[in-house]
Formats: C-alpha cells, sequence, structure tokens
C-alpha cells in the first residue's frame, strides 16, 4: 500500500475515527481544566475576601485574580440607586471616570432583561464617553452581568477586554458565578456595617448613662457593663478575680441572701429597691428580667443609679415645707401672745412707778417685766428664725447670730440641767451669709448636743460653743464650733450622720433630717461642716465658712 492509500483510510476509515475522538476528547480535556481553573480562582476569590472590605477593595482583588483564568484588562461595578445608575468602582481605578451612565447607554437594557450580555464598547456611545482615550490598551469587549439581592438586580458587574468577542457563553456563565458570589459577599459586608454601625452606636449609648448598667446571666456572671461605678463599689471591683456580681460588687463568696435574681426567676417580674451604703450613699437599685425567644430567663439587667443629692433636696424640700408651716404658726403665735404681753409688761411698769410700793413687791413686778420682754424676744426670735426666706445674704456678726441660737435653745438647755459655756473671739470678721440659715444650723448642733448629754448620768453635763479664725494659706475661715461631752457617735455611724433621715434617736425624737439640710446651708454658703467624735467622750460640730 502506497502512501497515498494510507492517507486516504486515515482520513476516511478507522483512523479517521480515532482521530476526531482523540481531538475531541483533548479539546473537552482543556475545557475542564479550564472550568476548574476558574472554579480555583473563584473560590480563592471567595476566600480572600473579608466583610469588612469596601467594593473598591473587592474588585481591586477580583482584578489581581480574573487575567490568569479570563481576558481582563478592566473591571468596574455600576450601582443602581433609585432611578440612577452610576459607576461606582473600577479597577483599575484611573480607566475610566466615575459617574452616571446615561439612559441611552446598553448597561440600562441588561438591568431590565436581568440576563448577563458581551458586547462591543465602542458600539455604546453614552458608556464609551466615560472611558479614558488615553488609556491602553482600548476595550474590544465587555460583559455586563446583573448582581442580584433577592430578584431585584441591584447592580452590574462590567469586565472589559482589548480582544474582541472575549466572552462567550461559557465566560458569561462563569461571570455570573463570580457575580452571585460578589452580590453574596458585599450584602454581607453591608449587613456587617450595619451591625457594626448598631453596636458602636448601642455601646456609645450604654457607656453614655451615668448610671451603673450592669448584664448579669441567671449562674451570677456579669456578661457586660459600662464602667460607670460609684466611688464605694469602684473599690470592691477592682482587684477581683471572679466575673460573678457578689464578688465583684460586695465582695462576697456566695450570692446575697436575698439577691433579686432569686426573686426574679420566680415571679418574672422587675425588682426596685434602695440601700445606703457604709459610707452613706444612697442608691436606687433596679432589676429588668431579659427573656429568650421561648420566654426563658436568660439574664436581668441590673441599673446602680446614686440619688444621694436627690434624697438630699427632698429633705431640704421636707425641711422648708416644714419651716414654712412653723412661720405661720409663728406669725399667729406672735400676734396672739403679743398683745396679752404688752398689757402685762405695761401694766407691770405702771406698778413699778408707784411711789409707796414695798421693795419685795417692786422686785416681783421687775421680775414679771423682765420676763414678759423675755418672752416676747423668743417669739420674735422664733417668727425670724422659720422665716429664713425673707432674709438675703448680707454681711453678718457671727458672734451675734450665734447670740441668737442660743437664745433660742437655752431654755431647752437650762431644763436638761446643762451648763453652757462660750468662748467667742472678739476680732471675727464679718462674713456673707444669710443670718436666719446660720440659726438654723448652730441650732441643730446646740439639739444634737442636748440630745447626746440626756444619757449621761453621774458627771458634769457641758456644751462649748467656741467662735475662731482660721488661716489656710492665702484663705481665712471663721469657725463656729459646738463641743459637749455626751456619749458621742460610733465609728460605724459616724460616715451616715449627713445622709437624709438616718438617724439614731427614737422616732419621736428626730427625723434624720437636721444634719442633712445644715451641711447643705454650709455648703450654699461655699463652706463646709467638720465632725470629730469618740464614743463615750463627746463630739464636736463645726461650721466652716469662707471669711474673705
Amino acid at each position: 500500500m502506497d502512501n497515498r492509500d494510507k492517507l486516504l483510510e486515515q482520513l476516511t476509515g478507522v483512523d479517521s475515527s480515532k482521530l476526531n475522538y482523540y481531538v475531541e476528547l483533548k479539546k473537552r480535556n482543556e475545557e475542564v481544566l479550564q472550568q476548574n481553573s476558574r472554579l480555583e480562582i473563584l473560590h480563592q476569590l471567595i476566600r480572600d475576601i473579608n466583610i469588612d472590605m469596601s467594593h473598591q477593595e473587592i474588585l481591586e482583588r477580583a482584578f489581581r485574580k480574573l487575567p490568569a483564568v479570563l481576558p481582563c484588562d478592566f473591571l468596574g461595578m455600576a450601582t443602581l440607586r433609585g432611578d440612577a445608575l452610576s459607576l461606582r468602582a473600577t479597577a483599575p481605578q484611573d480607566f475610566c471616570t466615575a459617574g452616571a451612565i446615561p439612559r441611552a447607554s446598553r448597561l440600562w437594557q441588561v438591568l431590565e432583561s436581568k440576563a448577563a450580555t458581551s458586547y462591543d464598547p465602542r458600539e455604546d456611545d453614552s458608556f464609551a464617553a466615560l472611558l479614558d482615550p488615553g488609556k491602553s490598551p482600548r476595550l474590544a469587549s465587555l460583559a455586563a452581568v446583573p448582581l442580584f439581592e433577592r430578584t431585584a438586580v441591584t447592580s452590574l458587574l462590567l469586565v472589559g477586554s482589548s480582544t474582541a468577542g472575549a466572552y462567550a457563553r461559557a465566560e458569561l456563565s462563569f461571570l455570573q458565578h463570580l457575580a452571585d458570589q460578589l452580590a453574596i459577599s458585599m450584602q454581607n459586608a453591608q449587613l456587617y456595617k450595619r451591625v457594626s454601625r448598631a453596636k458602636m452606636e448601642w455601646e456609645a449609648t450604654f457607656r453614655a448613662v451615668t448610671d451603673a448598667i450592669f448584664l448579669v446571666d441567671t449562674d451570677y456572671n456579669i456578661l457586660q457593663h459600662n464602667s460607670h461605678l460609684p466611688a464605694e463599689l469602684a473599690s470592691y471591683w477592682e482587684g477581683v478575680e471572679s466575673n460573678k456580681c457578689f464578688a465583684r460588687l460586695k465582695r462576697r463568696d456566695t450570692p446575697c441572701p436575698d439577691c433579686p435574681i432569686q426573686e426574679i426567676r420566680a415571679t418574672g417580674a422587675p425588682v426596685f429597691r434602695r440601700v445606703q451604703t457604709e459610707s452613706g450613699l444612697v442608691l436606687d437599685l433596679s432589676y429588668y428580667p431579659v427573656f429568650n425567644d421561648e420566654n426563658q430567663l436568660v439574664a436581668v439587667t441590673h441599673i446602680i443609679k446614686d440619688v444621694t443629692k436627690k434624697t438630699k433636696l427632698e429633705a431640704q424640700l421636707v425641711q422648708s415645707a416644714k419651716l414654712a408651716a412653723l412661720g405661720e404658726m409663728a406669725a399667729g403665735v406672735a400676734h396672739e401672745l403679743n398683745s396679752p404681753m404688752t398689757v402685762i409688761i405695761g401694766t407691770a411698769q405702771l406698778l413699778l412707778r408707784g411711789a409707796d410700793l414695798p421693795p419685795e413687791d417692786g422686785e416681783l413686778l421687775g421680775d414679771i417685766v423682765n420676763c414678759g420682754l423675755r418672752c416676747k424676744r423668743i417669739v420674735q426670735n422664733l417668727l425670724t428664725f422659720s422665716r429664713q426666706d425673707q432674709f438675703p445674704v448680707s454681711d453678718v456678726d457671727l458672734n451675734a447670730e450665734v447670740e441668737g441660737a442660743i437664745g433660742l435653745m437655752k431654755f431647752q438647755i437650762d431644763q436638761s440641767h446643762i451648763e453652757l459655756v462660750k468662748h467667742l473671739a472678739a476680732d471675727l470678721p464679718r462674713v456673707a451669709a444669710n443670718g436666719q440659715q446660720l440659726q438654723q444650723v448652730l441650732a441643730n448642733f446646740l439639739v444634737n448636743a442636748r440630745d447626746a448629754l440626756a444619757e449621761v448620768e453621774r458627771r458634769r453635763k457641758l456644751i462649748e460653743i467656741t467662735t475662731t479664725l482660721r488661716s489656710e494659706g492665702e484663705r481665712r475661715w471663721a469657725v463656729v464650733s459646738v463641743h459637749d461631752n455626751g456619749i458621742g457617735i460610733p465609728a460605724a455611724d459616724l460616715q451616715k450622720i449627713f445622709t437624709p433621715f438616718f438617724t439614731s434617736k427614737e422616732g419621736s425624737k428626730g427625723t434624720g433630717l437636721g444634719l442633712s439640710v445644715s451641711l447643705g446651708i454650709a455648703q450654699s454658703h461655699h463652706g463646709t461642716i467638720e465632725v470629730e467624735s469618740q464614743p463615750g467622750r463627746g463630739s464636736t460640730f463645726s461650721l466652716v465658712l469662707p471669711a474673705d
């Protein structure tokens, strides 16, 4: 068989069939390899995309990988917002001008058809106007692939090449898979940003609340907190390794016996309590249950609100209301007593003018006049003391205010068989103050001193009032101190004495408002109250006021 016959057999016979088979097989193998390469690139690309990446970063990441499996000289993202389609991101960034895509562009047809399309961009004048003519290579093929959010098209993925007819059906199918994955990644990125923004806003709100807030699970573990703690609780918080609420807030090894979490477990309702700390802080505690979708208790929101100042203001309002009522009563008493007292004093004075009056009768009439005048002074002091809102701040003589307060309390002190000693400084400067309010503070000091001496037996009962001038650097302070040798104040109660409604007296002898209101008066005068006390040896209360 010559060469010609052998060649004919190969082209028309068995050998020809084998050749076609191997050619087709080789072609299919190449297509499978190419498809595998594209899938591998697609998987790598999806793995490389992070949820916190921007659209521009995602495109740049894809642009670096796509040329390995697909002709790609340009990659872009056109986003639909309302009725406007705009080129939002491109790679390379300077390949074309970002901006609105006119309605005349064929890209709008892709939006309407919702199907991937490829065409020659040189025939689309509206899109070509966005391309930079100075950049090379010039695009000869453009694939436009829709990105879906549910069933709506939200964006177009644009892939361009300088090779004409670069994107056949197989390439468009691959690009659609790529677009679907990019759409999912971008939606996840948007969702992540929304969640992150909501989280940041919530955390900012959480931290901005000045009250202490805790989220505690049902096993007493603190899950979240905003770090706003009263100073006393903050000292407990530091240095504690356990995350249990009873360890962090109470320094306990076991749950509190009356823990509200147990009550919430039983009732499912919020719990509200008011407590007073050892340092005198008044705290409102609120506990709110947190339930899951199955209505099961999973945590408790614990809010701690410091209401010490609010309670003091409430106490001052109560005291002001009492003083206002006392002022009205004092005015009525003054009017009722002034007339008969005037008659008594006047009649006694007329009788004293008699020439033939026996000496012993003159002494008795003198006592009547003196006692009557003293009664009038007491009534007047009570009236002016109760109506303190009528007296503005002025320069007052602190020694005179001390005498006024003693005049109010002298009878009660004498009745209790207490010796009163005064040490008043002669060179004390005048201070800017409301005299009646100062008398209120000093009267409260004297009442407390008298009550502290009521339980003293078999020894001398003594109250000493001292006025002094204290110098501290360039500042001078006028100080009025009331000292008693009574029972003193226990150390555990010393930090609580200025807390509203705290009192160690019987219910009929005190309301716990006196010292709280007195401290408020001192602070309104830019001063303070100092206390020294030793149980069994007495106490000293000092009103300190600026003298400059």
